[in-house]
């Protein structure tokens, strides 16, 4: 493998290739969870530069991780173990960043290490805005890791990142690297000249392009017939989740199986004016009948509807309460580079081993008491008053309706509950504890390490006509539980339940059970962060994944799937 790393560094600079395992560990281990070996890790800065060392890589016959801001969190752009049968060369693609805008930016053309927050920059002055517009765009993450892992998100008009238009790289069944334009614009001929237009955006649209030489149905940059599917309130299937194959497309839901060069995407006006509703209830089957109504009976659909549960409404405002203070006193743009500063500062601390073990995390939260009352006084009263949370927001036409709507709703006597509608900072407020809310778990369980067990995070997806949509464990399973933490996207019938063990149980054995459990009520698992290293992909995903890397040399073992090459045509 000596002979790789040479003729890489005849294509990189040297400071562009790291190979000290020391100096690897950041790229190598996973955001929340997960390690492995890596020969290399690389940072390409021309598209160029990183076709000829996929050539390299392929010629050598090495494995191929491709990484963006590795904010995943089911393992999905490591390494996993040591147990490969050949060694490992992690590419990572932050450096090749560019955003073209196309039709007056109703379109952007995005390479590999865009991120989502660079893209909000970008569309905000123009009225546009992208997929999604709060949460994994804080941390730092990638546009085309969004699609790889058919990423969902609080916009519930929005679906699944999805788009039909890109250009990769793939290694066919004989084992030769081929580049795949699908972008619907006309680049040149050869890979390299193609390469060179697309970094510099010297192209145009050349019209639709259909879908294959079997489909003439012109190719779509969204999903568009999320609109029609989430108000299909009474089928028996999830709106989205990660396995489904209507959203398994090329590049899209591909979880890293072929190397993306550029993804071509819609954009989305911003609305004139919003309005943020607050709304509580201590009956289940009340937000049952709102979801269900606001869903098939509003002219306009919400922009969002986030969920949270009083439990996690009570973390969160302890053990996020000083991320809430960074990112309102820091603003968004910052973000990225804080939490890229503090995870690096974590891994140095982390073999400092006369150190704490989880010491940021510690000092942060001793910081956070010191900080005063965050929250607004009315959801404060709505947390004592109410367990079940709900923040809507709604755009333009449909704020007038909804308010309507909403006072109707309330106004029938089995309806209990009530609803105020949000000031603009409380709206704002609601929506950035609703965010913190996602690492507050993790905060909790590193603080008490010592008395509680792991932390268990599941991402699920209802059935859309699913009415018992809050869940009952059985004491066999509830007994081994120290914190059930619910929050989630709730129109799309899809929430994250994190659960805090309780020290010494089976973290194993609790997930599977619990697994198990949801594949009788007809949920589907993961619904949006992807299977990783930690779910088992379904039958279309490992069919999918077989089809786009025949010889397995892109990011192996993704689904619980095999790590070894496949056998193919080239022998």
């Amino acid at each position: 493998m000596h002979t790789l790393i040479d003729q890489l560094q005849d294509i990189l600079d040297t400071r562009d290739i790291l190979t000290d395992p020391v100096r690897t560990e950041h790229y190598r281990k996973g955001f929340r969870s997960g390690e492995g070996d890596a020969l290399a890790v690389l940072f390409p800065r021309r598209l160029v530069d990183l076709w000829r060392a996929l050539q390299c890589c392929v010629d050598a016959g090495a494995i191929i991780i491709l990484q963006a801001a590795n904010t995943g969190l089911t393992e999905g752009s490591t390494p996993s173990g040591s147990d490969y049968d050949r060694p490992v060369v992690i590419i990572s693609t932050l450096k090749m960043d560019a955003i073209h805008l196309l039709d007056d930016g109703r379109q952007v053309v995005a390479l590999p290490g865009a991120t989502l927050h660079k893209l909000q920059k970008m569309l905000g002055p123009i009225g546009r805005a992208p997929h999604s517009e709060i949460g994994s765009s804080c941390i730092g993450a990638s546009i085309v890791g969004g699609i790889a892992n058919n990423s969902g998100g609080a916009l519930c008009q929005r679906g699944p990142a999805y788009t039909e238009l890109a250009m990769y790289a793939q290694v066919n069944a004989d084992g030769q690297l081929e580049l795949v334009n699908h972008l619907g614009i006309d680049l040149g001929k050869t890979p390299e000249e193609m390469l060179h237009n697309l970094e510099r955006g010297k192209f145009q649209a050349v019209g639709d392009l259909p879908r294959s030489t079997t489909d003439p149905t012109p190719r779509m940059a969204s999903d568009r017939e999320y609109l029609q599917r989430i108000r299909e309130v009474h089928a028996d299937t999830p709106s989205r989740f990660n396995g489904d194959a209507r959203r398994l497309f090329e590049a899209s839901g591909c979880a890293g199986k072929v190397a993306v060069f550029a993804v071509r995407l819609d954009t989305y006006p911003t609305p004139q004016a919003t309005q943020t509703f607050y709304i509580g209830s201590n009956d289940p089957a009340v937000f049952a009948r709102l979801r269900r109504g606001l869903l098939s009976e509003l002219p306009t659909l919400p922009v969002l509807g986030e969920y949270l549960h009083r439990n996690m409404f009570d973390l969160a405002a302890k053990y996020g309460k000083d991320n809430f203070f960074v990112i309102e006193k820091l603003g968004t743009e910052n973000m990225p580079q804080f939490f890229s500063t503090k995870g690096r500062l974590d891994a140095w601390l982390e073999k400092r081993r006369f150190l704490p073990t989880f010491l940021t995390e510690r000092l942060l939260q001793a910081f956070s008491k010191l900080l005063p009352q965050h929250l607004p006084a009315r959801m404060l009263e709505y947390r004592k008053a109410y367990e079940h949370h709900l923040i809507l927001k709604v755009a333009d036409d449909g704020i007038e309706p909804t308010r309507q709507w909403l006072n109707r709703f309330f106004s029938n006597g089995e309806n209990s509950g009530d609803y105020f509608e949000c000031t603009e900072q409380e709206a704002a407020k609601a929506m950035l504890h609703r965010f913190v809310s996602a690492g507050a778990a993790m905060r909790y369980q590193n603080v008490h390490h010592r008395e509680v067990g792991e932390l268990l995070a599941l991402d699920i997806a209802l059935r859309r006509n699913d009415l018992n949509w809050e869940e009952q464990l059985p004491p066999e399973i509830d007994s081994q539980i120290e914190h059930r933490l619910y929050y989630g996207h709730f129109l799309c019938n899809v929430f994250h339940q994190d659960y805090i063990l309780k020290k010494g149980a089976d973290t194993k054995a609790v997930k599977n059970a619990m697994l198990a459990l949801l594949e009788q009520r007809g949920a589907r698992f993961p619904a949006e962060h992807n299977v990783g290293h930690l779910y088992q992909a379904s039958d279309a995903q490992r069919q999918f994944f077989e089809q786009l890397d025949p010889t397995n040399t892109f990011n192996p073992g993704i689904g619980k799937t095999d790590k070894t090459r496949r056998c193919c045509s080239c022998g």
